[in-house]
């Protein structure tokens, strides 16, 4: 559904983006992380067809973001990180009116403003003006105007930049939902951990060149380094510790908040082997649990070195 092949974007003498390349599958929730000033808002600009590269070739659905921006900007819902409201429309007037602005037929707006607000639990706010919504509210409302064409991809910028815990729950939930719908969603954020829970697919962007990209799992699992067991014993720490570090398997141990972490090499029956031992030394195992890396400590490995 989306294609960038060699993207590359210059200002001057600096380059926001370094032949950068990646592709996202129809249907599937990529999440573009990095630093600040690492090229995730170029990129998304450029997708949009709102700014030109320098250089390189991107396509929406099979049209081209530079050569074809009519058919792209029928293609994308785009939602920019800071965006303006007109302060004398209501909820209902600001849709109705970007409705219009995608050629929506006037006896058909209606609806598809009504469904709209449904979908990102507005209804009981159509008549509200929307310079007096909260900024999470804003943000549906924001995400409902990205929608009124029914685009097939949606571009979200840092869409819950600014969100307090409960309306993140709730943008989430209506992104998965989206998802379901049949969108394929573009998401730039720094909230790693509600990425790793939403997203299906992620690229790591540093400096304008793309550090990783592929699925969650295969991400976490190329740049986090072994592999970790928590384990939770009783009243035997020390003695549990002592058995662990002399293992050929195990190479570190540490104690972590009233658990055991041990970092080792091998597979599932290396791990079953390592609760045998403990088990075997009379060492009463509570719980016993492989933790993965995470996508944090991928983004931290992704973005402090240099990755193939």
């Amino acid at each position: 559904m989306i294609a960038v092949e060699g993207l590359t974007k210059a200002y001057g003498s600096r380059l926001a983006l370094d032949h950068v390349s990646f592709e996202v599958p129809e249907r599937e929730i990529f999440g573009f992380v990095g630093p600040n000033g690492a090229g995730k808002t170029t990129t998304l600009r450029i997708l949009a067809a709102l700014l030109e590269p320098t250089g390189g070739r991107a396509f929406i659905d099979g049209a081209d973001v530079t050569r074809e921006r009519e058919k792209v900007h029928t293609r994308i819902g785009y939602m920019p990180d800071f965006f303006g409201v007109y302060d004398q429309l209501s909820v209902g007037e600001y849709l109705d009116f970007y409705a219009a602005c995608y050629r929506q037929p006037k006896q058909r707006r209606q609806k598809i403003v009504d469904d709209l607000l449904a979908l990102v639990g507005m209804t009981e706010r159509k008549g509200q003006l929307v310079d007096t919504l909260s900024r999470g509210l804003k943000q549906r409302v924001c995400l409902a105007r990205a929608l009124v064409h029914d685009p097939a991809v949606l571009l979200l910028d840092e869409p819950a930049s600014g969100l307090d815990p409960r309306a993140r729950v709730e943008m989430r939930e209506i992104l998965k939902e989206l998802q379901r719908m049949g969108k394929t969603i573009v998401i730039s954020s720094h909230i790693l951990p509600e990425l790793t829970e939403l997203c299906t697919m992620v690229g790591i962007i540093d400096h304008g060149r793309m550090r990783a990209t592929g699925s969650v799992r295969d991400v976490i699992a190329r740049l986090t380094s072994g592999r970790r067991l928590r384990i939770t014993v009783i009243a035997e720490k020390d003695a549990a510790i002592e058995i662990l570090e002399p293992l050929p398997a195990v190479k570190h141990v540490q104690a972590v908040n009233g658990t055991i972490e041990a970092e080792y090499e091998g597979d599932e029956v290396t791990a079953s082997e390592i609760l045998a031992t403990l088990t075997g030394a009379g060492i009463r195992v509570s719980s016993f649990t492989p933790v993965d890396g995470g996508l944090e400590d991928a983004f931290l490995r992704a973005t402090s070195e240099e990755v193939g």
